[in-house]
């Protein structure tokens, strides 16, 4: 077979998105470049990978789809060869790919990734941002290298990097009840309405900080998104549990928030990198990992506001 690792990118940018304009974009080749490599790869292996759709894009074929899957495996160890060339030479080159948790996202990627392609100007990463059971799936799948997340019902087949503690605190509007207070206890806040966090592990783990003490909260309304949750509160819906701690103490609408001390000892949730300890990391995976541990701590977090004194970093 004659066909080159530039046409399975290109092929790959192609099934991606649906799209040779948008592939052309993000590869920064011209789109005949892209029409013809996958013409080039059809003819080479003598079967249809996409339907063409007149101006609507393209559809990956049942064959596409099996190339598309064996493509990034090839590709990812393409990308290896050049990490190991990079190893070599003990200068951190190449791309990988980086999962964040969507809660954690907003205030830890921009900083994160701005700092270390800035040390390392040989490096791209490459994000997905996703709640806890996509990123662990993602992981299985080598989608990505590593996810920057909570150690929320981790099974045994992935390890851990413990990076920082955070402990849960309340959030209420600025003319809730008890926006007065330094802290608060679990008891304080049940028989109050609350808006919930409704991610898979984030609910569990806030629900059983009530479940700790047999106490059940009064769930009034519940939210996906962390900025719908924080908009609901600043509006008066109820207050919310939270972990991070946000630099902004204001609602996506402009009203203020206030955070509360949660009295009494409650379970942290612990920010780390997850990865699947059967992948062997590449050089910039591990100098991405070291990285990442000079820049948080319990002194600063990225995005975020400074921890209680109380809280300690474990490793």
């Amino acid at each position: 077979m004659s066909f080159t690792l530039r046409q399975l990118s290109y092929f790959a940018a192609a099934g991606e998105t649906g799209s040779i304009t948008l592939a052309s974009q993000r590869v920064n080749i011209s789109q005949p470049a892209i029409s013809a490599a996958i013409s080039q790869l059809e003819e080479e292996l003598g079967t249809q990978l996409f339907v063409r759709h007149h101006a609507q894009g393209l559809t990956l074929t049942s064959a596409g789809r099996s190339l598309l899957r064996e493509a990034h495996l090839l590709l990812r160890q393409a990308d290896g060869l050049y990490a190991a060339a990079a190893d070599l030479q003990l200068k951190p080159s190449g791309e990988m790919s980086v999962g964040w948790f969507s809660t954690l996202a907003p205030l830890l990627m921009p900083d994160l990734i701005r700092s270390f392609t800035e040390r390392y100007p040989g490096t791209t990463v490459r994000s997905q941002v996703s709640h806890q059971e996509d990123l662990l799936a993602a992981l299985r799948r080598a989608e990505i290298d590593v996810a920057i997340t909570y150690d929320l019902l981790l099974s045994v087949d992935f390890s851990f990097t413990p990076l920082v503690d955070l402990p849960p605190y309340a959030l209420v509007s600025a003319t809730h009840p008890l926006a007065k207070r330094w802290s608060v206890s679990l008891a304080d806040l049940a028989p109050l309405p609350m808006v919930l966090l409704d991610l898979p592990q984030s609910r569990d783990y806030f629900m059983s900080l009530f479940l700790a003490e047999r106490l059940e909260p009064t769930i009034a309304l519940t939210a996906q998104q962390q900025d719908v949750v924080r908009s609901l509160v600043a509006n008066d819906f109820g207050y919310a549990l939270f972990n991070v701690r946000p630099l902004n103490e204001t609602a996506l609408d402009g009203k203020p928030l206030v955070r509360l001390a949660l009295s009494g000892d409650h379970r942290p949730v612990r920010i780390g990198i997850a990865a699947l300890p059967t992948l062997k990391p590449t050089r910039l995976v591990t100098v991405f990992t070291e990285h990442c541990r000079e820049l948080i701590d319990t002194r600063a977090i990225p995005g975020m506001a400074p921890l209680p004194r109380a809280s300690t970093r474990r490793r």
